[in-house]
Formats: C-alpha cells, structure tokens, sequence
C-alpha cells in the first residue's frame, strides 16, 4: 500500500497504531454555562447529562474493563467536584483524568487573567478529588487561544488534545516551553452523529450507531494501514447509550481482530513520544503558537451579505 504518511513514529512493540477512547464527561456543566438562569427548571436536559455519570460512566468501565483497557477522561473541575464517585470509579479502574476546564468554558473567548483563573480553579478540583494534577489538558469545543500553550508549560503539563492538525503527534512550541499534541478529527467526535438538543443549538440528524461506526471505524483503519494516531473525542451522556456502547463494543472487537494495536491513555502516548525524542529515534514536526499575532489585512469591505 502506498504509504500516506511521511514520518510514523515507531509505536511500542511494533504496533500498526495507537488507539485511544478519550471521552469528555461534561454533564450539566453546559447547561449552567449556557442557561444558568433556566437550568434549575431544564429537568429533561439534566437527566439526559447525567446518563453519563450515573449509567455510562459505570457501563464503559465495565466495557474496558472486559478487554483489560485503560483510557482518557477530559472532565471539568465543576463536574469532578459535582460527581467525584464517577471521579473515583475512573480511578479505581486505572483510567487517567484530563483536565477540560471548570465549567466548560471556551479559552479563545477569555481574557488572559480569566482563562488563568479557570485553569487553576479546575486544579483545584484535581488536588481536592483526584489526588494529583492532570498531565493531559482538551480545550472545551476545541476552543484553545492564544494563552492556552504557555499557562499549560507553566503548570507542568505534557500534553494537550485540542487541535487536529495532523495524524499523528506533534509539538506545539510556544514561547515558554513546548508540549506534545495529541490531534483528533472531528470525524472522531461523536457530537456530529448522535446530538440534537436544541438547549445548545444543535440539530444534527441523528445516525444508528452502525452508520456512525462506518466513519470511526474508517478512519481507524486508514491509521492502521499508515501508522497513525486514532483518538476519540466521544461523550459518556453520548456513546455510552445502550446501542451505541454495543457498537463500541463492536468496534473494539473489530481493532483487536486487525491486531497490532497500542491501546494507551493519552499520557502514556505522549511520554512514548517524549521518550522517542529524548533518544533520538523519531523527530516529530513542530508548530510554533500562536499561529497568527495580527489580524490579516483586508483588500476589500464586504457591502453584500
């Protein structure tokens, strides 16, 4: 097969490529983000977040627990505090924590101060449930700004998961230090098959869990053959519904019948990555952030919508 990416890492033990299930346990905290005056009254949306702590949580434990798998959960501070017996649980089963916020909030609309403030309030929510600082950081909805990459050198982080600028690690240099990404797509996300809550303006046709598969299972595919990095970026309120953690069931099944596959939490991906570079085995390429300092000129003014 013609090969389709330049530079693959060497994946440990030969792997063909490395599997992540990262799921973002965001519960209610975007209801109170987005409706804090209607939450109280929004019951039906509750419950429907909730799913995930209270039944997804404990099904996908159980699920990776049947194929001896560990994983990554992004979860924001609010959420860690608000439900730390699904916090627990995750621990108890070897799964690592991410840091995803407090309350969801999207970084590339925060001032400076305010997005430090956010950071650390969440670190204070690790120190309180967790027991010990996250590695792994995932911008709410992608969004990370300009400050984000410095403020998450400076509090010791290894990684961040919220770009999609390649099929395989990467680093991310930015004026303090550097960080290893860990890019997903969103055709890994599994937002836009299954969510139609209007509370959060999304109407998405809803797909069956087998039609969503086809794409995951895609793009795992094409990883295997090439070399690359396949992470999910999927919702326990979400993918964790009863069909749809039969076909995560499915899809696992289908990974470990191609064979050669690393299954890690994302911090072992990134210390592997490290660790290559460290040794001089395999150079990945860098991206230094931020990307643009100045808005770019315009020629025109657009007079017609």
């Amino acid at each position: 097969m013609l090969p389709l990416i330049n530079n693959p890492p060497p994946w440990p033990n030969g792997a063909r490529c490395a599997v992540c299930f990262s799921f973002d346990m965001d519960v209610e905290s975007l209801l109170h983000l987005y409706q804090r005056e209607a939450a109280p009254s929004r019951l039906a949306t509750s419950s429907a977040l909730r799913y995930g702590p209270f039944v997804s949580i404990p099904r996908l434990i159980d699920i990776f627990k049947h194929y001896g798998l560990k994983q990554t959960f992004f979860v924001p501070g609010w959420c860690i505090e608000t439900y730390p017996k699904a916090i627990e649980a995750l621990l108890a089963a070897g799964h690592e924590i991410g840091h995803h916020g407090w309350l969801h909030e999207k970084p590339f609309t925060l001032s400076a101060g305010d997005e430090e403030r956010v950071l650390d309030r969440a670190l204070q929510a690790f120190d309180k449930v967790v027991g010990s600082r996250p590695k792994g950081y995932r911008a709410p909805a992608y969004a990370l700004s300009e400050h984000t990459p410095n403020l998450l050198v400076e509090r010791g982080f290894t990684y961040d998961a919220s770009l999609v600028g390649d099929d395989i690690p990467y680093m991310l240099k930015a004026d303090k230090g550097a960080l290893v990404e860990l890019p997903s797509d969103f055709a890994l996300d599994d937002w836009v098959q299954y969510v139609n809550m209007k509370e959060f303006g999304f109407m998405m046709p809803i797909q069956a869990p087998e039609r969503a598969m086809e794409v995951f299972r895609a793009e795992f595919d094409a990883a295997w053959n090439h070399g690359g990095l396949w992470i999910s970026v999927w919702h326990p309120f979400v993918s964790g519904r009863l069909a749809r953690a039969e076909a995560i069931v499915r899809l696992i099944d289908h990974m470990l019948a191609k064979g050669d596959v690393w299954f890690a939490p994302m911090s072992e991906i990134a210390d592997h990555v490290n660790s290559l570079i460290k040794t001089g085995v395999w150079t990945p390429r860098t991206d230094q952030v931020p990307f643009w300092t100045e808005p770019v000129d315009h020629l025109v003014t657009a007079s017609r919508g």
